[in-house]
């Protein structure tokens, strides 16, 4: 492995890779989006539960790469709560920060800072903005079904 690709995967990244909340999938969420990343082939399903426009339980089934998996530990840490306006923001903040060098995504999304080193390296940036954005269609569709 490169110097260049050691240090991409950081002790920070593993370690948040191998501690992904909220794994797995809902028996009966409100919402379920499977996104999947054209050039590695990562794929992330989502489930949402929501009440009143929020997640109220989140379950995510994740195959990934590592950083694929760093960033759906860091989503899985702040989802419960969360709207589809946050949700959106934080991945509009989440790409900038990837592709023009943007500052870290606002709280509560400030983890996603342990991907910086992926920056560079512009083919794994689909796999890390998977999770937020199976998530963030997840909740758009369950919020959409609720006001039918």
């Amino acid at each position: 492995m490169s110097t260049d690709l050691a240090s991409l995967y950081s002790g920070r990244l593993l370690a948040l890779a191998a501690d992904i909340p909220h794994l797995g999938r809902l028996d009966a969420p409100d919402a379920s989006v499977r996104e999947r990343a054209p050039l590695c082939g990562s794929t992330v399903t989502a489930d949402v539960v929501a009440r009143d426009g929020r997640i109220t339980d989140f379950a995510q089934d994740v195959k990934a790469c590592a950083l694929g998996q760093a960033a759906a530990a860091v989503l899985g840490q702040n989802i419960i709560g969360r709207t589809s306006n946050e949700l959106t923001l934080a991945l509009t903040e989440l790409t900038a920060f990837l592709k023009d060098d943007g500052p870290v995504p606002s709280a509560p999304f400030e983890g996603f800072e342990a991907l910086l080193p992926a920056r560079d390296y512009k083919n794994r940036h689909a796999s890390i903005v998977l999770s937020l954005k199976a998530a963030q269609k997840a909740l758009i569709n369950a919020n959409f079904a609720s006001n039918s």
